[in-house]
């Protein structure tokens, strides 16, 4: 038996009433072709027991949410970013290939922030961004000092160790 064959199955079981989930959400075909293509990638990625899933289409539902959602927020940063490079005096502009650098890196940067609490990520980006001490950022969160350390901390392990529990 070709080892494939379940994802096979589930594919052609399945890919036709996704894209079409997808197009109606999306009113554009080949957007819904590429975010059902991306959803398989990351089913694949998963290593999910395909066999094992009782509600597929919510399974798919779920995965592609998360698909359109970082697609989203990639073009979030991508926006803030030449935003940024907007404002700066032409001498100064990065070249093409270091805006691709640093795009890639805070797109990195992102992914690698996206798991924690919304307080956690803030703090880390005050203190990384702005340069705020760890007084200012309790002060604007409405917790302790001791709260914000902790904060921290778990901010630099996930960056530290990605895939590692937090």
């Amino acid at each position: 038996m070709n080892p494939h064959q379940p994802l096979i199955q589930f594919y052609q079981q399945h890919h036709g009433w996704l894209r079409g989930w997808l197009q109606r959400r999306l009113g554009h075909a080949g957007d819904a072709a590429d975010f059902a293509h991306d959803t398989y990638l990351r089913v694949i990625e998963s290593r999910t027991v395909l066999e094992d899933i009782r509600e597929p289409r919510a399974f798919l539902t779920t995965v592609a949410r998360r698909v359109m959602v970082s697609h989203l927020r990639r073009r979030e940063v991508e926006r803030a970013y030449l935003d940024a490079l907007a404002h700066l005096p032409e001498n100064l502009a990065p070249s093409p290939e270091e805006r691709a650098i640093v795009l890639e890196t805070l797109l990195e940067i992102d992914r690698i922030l996206d798991g924690l609490p919304a307080k956690v990520r803030q703090a880390f980006l005050w203190a990384q961004l702005d340069g705020l001490s760890y007084a200012e950022i309790a002060e604007r969160l409405g917790v302790s000092l001791s709260s914000v350390k902790q904060y921290m901390a778990r901010a630099i392990r996930q960056c530290y160790f990605p895939e590692g529990v937090t």
